[in-house]
């Protein structure tokens, strides 16, 4: 029964982990500050890093066991008038850990093209019962965030941070953005992301590069460390590890976590409709 409730409490995040392994607050003096437009170069006009049809397929297992799969896909559409990028975040546990809980996790998210700024964000989830439906409207123009909560009918406008990046948003707008050549080893980054009602300082540290054994071959990779708060579910502070490819896709491509219970590792397992070459060690 412990073990159950700890894997529940687990799995009920692992969306959550595997987009960006939310950072809470840890400090440090080294810091690639892409939060703040004053300390770097303005966001390209281009998205180097992906593009529309672009579809991502992660596998997570917790322990031995295959317990929920992620997609994720981006495509173009209009909102509003405007040509934007739309993308999608599905999560669903499988197998034996569906029969102990059921988790379908559904977010979207349309951002501009030009700098990866996010308009409109959705999440509608059910994991074993527990509901949420929220939609969050952007104004970057007066950095806040409307907020509606579907399922309680309440709304709120929120005071936003600068440069803001939502769930989803944040996975695309740190792969086109973070550039190996100004950070060092053992440095922290740091991207401002609004969620539910609050804001928060998403950093993680940089551990420098790491070939790793993939399904689809061996792999050059960036690792970091997010930082996440103790407690309940993670064993520490850094209880995450996360490889990234070291090309201009920068694929996610490995996260372990350990929990207070067990650990839960998401591998990449499927893709589709990179816009850069995937490149792979071919002796190692």
């Amino acid at each position: 029964m412990l073990l159950r409730t700890f894997a529940h409490m687990a799995l009920n995040r692992w969306l959550w982990i595997v987009v960006v392994a939310l950072s809470q607050f840890t400090f440090s003096q080294d810091v690639l500050d892409l939060s703040d437009p004053q300390k770097k170069t303005p966001p390209s006009a281009q998205n180097e890093a992906f593009t529309a049809g672009e579809w991502f397929k992660f596998r997570i297992h917790y322990g031995i066991f295959n317990a929920s799969y992620a997609t994720f896909e981006v495509n173009e559409t209009t909102w509003e008038g405007k040509s934007v990028f739309h993308a999608k975040g599905i999560g669903k546990t499988t197998g034996l850990a569906r029969w102990f809980f059921k988790v379908d996790d559904y977010y979207d998210s349309y951002f501009t093209k030009d700098a990866v700024r996010p308009l409109f964000f959705i999440r509608n989830i059910n994991e074993g019962g527990y509901k949420k439906h929220v939609t969050i409207r952007f104004d970057h123009d007066k950095n806040t965030a409307f907020v509606d909560d579907k399922l309680k009918n309440k709304q709120g406008t929120f005071d936003t941070n600068s440069n803001i990046q939502d769930l989803i948003s944040c996975f695309y707008y740190l792969r086109n953005e973070f550039d190996i050549n100004e950070i060092k080893k053992d440095e922290f980054v740091v991207v401002n992301l609004f969620f539910d009602e609050s804001n928060y300082a998403f950093k993680f540290k940089f551990l420098g590069i790491e070939t790793i054994k993939t399904k689809f071959g061996h792999v050059k990779t960036l690792k970091f460390r997010p930082y996440v708060q103790s407690g309940r579910v993670f064993k520490s502070n850094e209880s995450i590890t996360l490889w990234v490819s070291n090309d201009q896709n920068r694929i996610p491509l490995r996260l372990q976590a350990t929990l207070r219970v067990g650990s839960i590792t998401a591998d990449l397992d499927e893709f589709k409709g990179l816009k850069n070459p995937f490149e792979i060690v071919v002796n190692n």
